[in-house]
């Protein structure tokens, strides 16, 4: 089989230590040392350092300098010396990564300073204890164990293929220290509506927050500051506008910043519709798998995430769908400020059968119950467990209106539960709870997937979105990754097809839809991905397949029915 390795623009111009940005912009401290950049990196049964990485590209990638699949019985190997900046150490010294896939074990100095396990969240460690002065050494040993599909893995796969991805392992986001006080701010949640802001600080009592946009300043009281805003601006994709804000505690202080913004479900004129700010809102997306050609989980520069958005929004789209991946927080922090709708997948686990989950619903045979499917208990537990660590991890972002617990029967189990679960913990956005179909318990909305018939949307006692549907290919010579085999739902021999079609879709079956209850529509996909060639765009974002002039009309239309 034979592949063509596709490289980026963006990537030949790439600094030496690549994604240098503040990876935290939620909460922004002056204190900031980046460890990205080359380490010493191997793989292998015993510990061995043979080769050159630059991190934070997955070994698997081809602008990490390795661009290999390891076996999956090999541990990866990662080593590097760091020195603390003079006056830097302002107590206590924080050892950050932004996510490693999938079981991460950290020494600093031969000492061990902790482990974590899980591919995409973020984990810490103090380690003020294990530094001396001068040079330091860091190691990072990671075992990722595909195969047992307990932990959640997303579409990687050891046997890559359709819609089936190249896996992605060990270090692949950035790796930073940042010094703290002895007592310091450890977290920040905020929840913020037209009548009340909170804000909840954890790691300190006292302090105050201070808003850049009014000039107010408000009391922390036990960890808490709670206050109202005169005539509050409302963010939205036509108008994402953020109040910026300040903490101070003691010798601590970061910067974030929030946005007030409402999703809620009312019926109108005899319709159930997903309101925003009050006012029924069609959610105009596309799925985004979130992959890169040259940096697999990662881009080349985190600056190609908000110029891609702004692409997105070009064509008119107001929404992605973020497909069964979490992003580094750099990613949602340019939804939130260039003015995008998330709607958030979990990360599924467990075993997928095409038969079961993709043939038998695709024709009709939807199963009812859900009770007994995924019955192993470690599995469930860690599914629970990632879901609790995704909501806590972003649900501070107004972009995200809207998340997605199961797709198409991946991992399903007790999906009334799930639901309950995260209401419990997040009530203020819309749950998909079964995205596709195996609808078997509480919803929001009426989620459907349609590929290879027409749609037709019938009157429903929940809003309906079409959280999946399109996928027809366009093959653009010298941009495919797979040169023998492709992948997608429909075919178009040429762009001016592609856009054709593309069209018609919209306009015959989508927009008559919204008068009949659709409230949203993902359009699959943003790019294509490896053997996928049904995206906007091409893999390597060098081309794209329809323009602004050619759809905007379109996109202004969906706008205007939902509004009638």
């Amino acid at each position: 089989m034979s592949f063509c390795k596709l490289l980026s623009n963006e990537a030949l111009t790439m600094p030496s230590i690549p994604h240098q940005d503040y990876p935290r912009p939620m909460m922004v401290r002056d204190s900031y040392l980046c460890l990205n950049g080359k380490w010493q990196f191997g793989a292998g049964e015993s510990e061995i350092y043979d080769k050159e990485i630059l991190v934070p590209f997955p070994p698997e990638s081809i602008l990490s300098g390795v661009d290999q699949v390891y076996p999956e019985e090999y541990s990866l190997f990662y080593k590097r010396t760091f020195s603390i900046p003079k006056d830097f150490n302002k107590g206590k010294i924080i050892l950050h990564f932004g996510a490693v896939d999938q079981i991460a074990e950290v020494y600093v100095n031969g000492k061990f300073a902790g482990s974590h396990v899980g591919g995409y969240t973020p984990f810490c460690f103090d380690i003020t204890e294990q530094l001396v002065e001068g040079e330091n050494e860091l190691k990072v040993k990671v075992q990722d164990f595909l195969s047992e599909l307990i932990l959640p893995y997303g579409k990687q796969s050891r046997k890559r293929g359709g819609m089936w991805y190249t896996p992605t392992s060990g270090i692949w986001q950035t790796v930073w220290i940042e010094s703290v006080p002895s007592e310091y701010i450890k977290n920040v949640k905020i929840k913020a509506k037209r009548d009340l802001v909170e804000i909840l600080v954890d790691g300190i009592e006292q302090g105050a927050v201070y808003v850049d946009e009014t000039g107010e300043n408000f009391p922390i009281e036990n960890g808490r500051a709670c206050f109202t805003l005169k005539d509050p601006i409302c963010w939205s994709p036509e108008n994402p506008y953020l109040y910026h804000f300040t903490i101070k505690a003691k010798e601590d202080s970061v910067k974030s910043y929030f946005a007030i913004r409402d999703i809620s479900i009312k019926k109108i004129n005899g319709k159930m519709r997903i309101c925003l700010n009050d006012k029924p809102y069609f959610f105009h997306g596309l799925l985004d798998q979130g992959y890169w050609s040259d940096g697999q989980f990662l881009p080349a520069k985190p600056t190609m995430y908000a110029d891609e958005i702004q692409k997105v929004k070009e064509l008119g789209f107001n929404m992605l769908r973020k497909h069964i991946k979490i992003e580094p927080q750099r990613f949602y922090y340019e939804c939130d400020r260039c003015g995008i709708v998330v709607f958030q997948d979990m990360i599924n686990n467990s075993k997928y059968k095409f038969f079961r989950d993709t043939v038998l619903p695709t024709v009709g045979f939807i199963r009812k119950k859900d009770k007994r499917l995924h019955k192993k208990t470690a599995t469930r537990n860690v599914f629970l467990h990632a879901l609790k660590e995704t909501i806590e991890l972003l649900m501070n972002h107004p972009s995200i209106c809207y998340w997605t617990i199961f797709n198409e029967g991946w991992g399903q189990f007790e999906s009334q539960k799930a639901y309950k679960l995260l209401k419990s913990i997040d009530d203020t956005r819309i749950v998909d709870t079964t995205s596709g179909w195996f609808r078997c318990g509480e919803s929001d909305v009426d989620s459907r997937h349609i590929y290879f018939r027409k749609i037709r949307i019938k009157p429903s006692d929940k809003p309906v979105v079409l959280s999946e549907f399109g996928g027809a290919t366009l093959a653009v010579e010298n941009h495919l990754f797979n040169l023998n085999n492709s992948y997608g739902y429909g075919k178009n021999k040429s762009r001016e097809d592609f856009v054709k079609s593309f069209r018609a879709l919209y306009l015959k079956e989508i927009l008559p839809a919204i008068k009949h209850g659709l409230c949203g529509a993902v359009f699959t996909q943003v790019s294509d991905v490896e053997d996928e060639i049904n995206g906007l765009f091409t893999f390597d974002r060098a081309m794209q397949k329809i323009f602004p002039e050619e759809f905007s009309d379109v996109s202004k239309l969906l706008k205007e029915e939902i509004e009638k």
